[in-house]
């Protein structure tokens, strides 16, 4: 004779303080992301943005007046002779954009591949600068470097800095959890940055048109800072498990992605946060991509010092945590399989 088993009890419901307890960390969680991505944009202005000025010392002294005036506290301004001292500016990536009195009239010497934003605020105050000078209001601009026909406004770029954070956060954590071994840990990390890098190079570059310059060298730009983000999170997972994990998360998404600055420039950026951008992956990734696919690689130095300083940073940390874990350390790892060996 067959009896069946009673039907367990249905668990008891929560307390309401355990609700209570869940809305509020939600109601934090989701005030931490608005802040992180939408502070830097609502309160990203024009302020100390390096600009040349070419003329002599009076027609310049007149328009760093006016820019004053108009935008106080807005460019840092470089003086030189002529037009081809500042254009030879712009093209080393030292300054964003030019304003030339060397022939009397004002005109307008931008680079929207170097960030779009700028180049619409110099467009911006060209009638401005011929009222100043007492000249002609039609104040003639020119784009220098500019960006792809089939990107004029630079969306794939901009566009394409979250999924590439969003990629080394990945493989840190499948390569942690998947992946037994350190030294084959960062091995797969290493070969993802290299395939990846080369896919969505190839993307930007000839599917949407975002990108000009040489590819492999823009696949090498995407390809390192894919390297240095997965391999820093890797390091920090590695020695200090979820908490290295999440430290590397919120590093590279909540902050470094904020605070790159590749939708508009990091000058624009409140405050601190655009310099502190610039020495994170994110914001490094997307100065050196800027600098590989419009510049020839001028500029670039700073970027790939970052991003080396980063990925070299992730290696050791990975070393230190295989050791730590073949000597019988205990580190709270990702999953129940913690690797030991290297």
């Amino acid at each position: 004779m067959r009896t069946r088993a009673p039907l367990a009890a249905d668990p008891s419901p929560s307390h309401w303080t355990a609700v209570a307890r869940a809305v509020v960390l939600l109601t934090a969680a989701i005030s931490v992301l608005l802040i992180a991505f939408a502070w830097p944009s609502v309160r990203s202005s024009v302020h100390d943005v390096p600009i040349a000025v070419a003329g002599p010392a009076t027609a310049v002294g007149q328009i760093g007046a006016a820019l004053d005036q108009r935008l106080p506290g807005g460019f840092e301004i470089t003086e030189v002779a002529d037009t081809a001292a500042a254009e030879q500016l712009i093209r080393d990536r030292q300054v964003y954009g030019a304003i030339d009195v060397s022939s009397g009239s004002p005109r307008i010497i931008t680079a929207s591949a170097a960030g779009a934003a700028v180049a619409q605020t110099l467009q911006g105050i060209a009638a401005g600068l011929g009222q100043a000078t007492g000249t002609s209001p039609t104040v003639a601009v020119r784009d220098l470097v500019a960006l792809p026909a089939d990107d004029p406004r630079g969306a794939g770029l901009a566009a394409g800095a979250l999924p590439l954070v969003m990629g080394g956060l990945l493989a840190g954590l499948l390569l942690t959890r998947l992946v037994r071994g350190t030294a084959r840990q960062v091995i797969g990390a290493l070969a993802f940055a290299s395939t990846s890098g080369l896919a969505v190079a190839a993307i930007l570059q000839f599917w949407f048109g975002s990108l000009g310059g040489s590819y492999p060298a823009n696949s090498g730009a995407i390809a390192l800072t894919i390297a240095a983000t997965s391999v820093s999170i890797l390091g920090l997972a590695s020695l200090l498990g979820y908490v290295g994990f999440g430290l590397g998360a919120v590093t590279m998404m909540l902050i470094g992605n904020p605070l790159s600055g590749t939708a508009t420039a990091p000058e624009m950026l409140p405050g601190w946060s655009g310099e502190l951008g610039r020495l994170l992956p994110p914001g490094a990734g997307g100065q050196l991509l800027r600098s590989t696919a419009f510049f020839d690689g001028h500029g670039a130095t700073h970027p790939v010092v970052v991003l080396i300083t980063w990925l070299t940073a992730g290696v050791v940390l990975c070393l230190a945590g295989g050791l730590r874990a073949r000597r019988g350390g205990s580190v709270p790892s990702i999953d129940h399989t913690r690797t030991d060996g290297l």
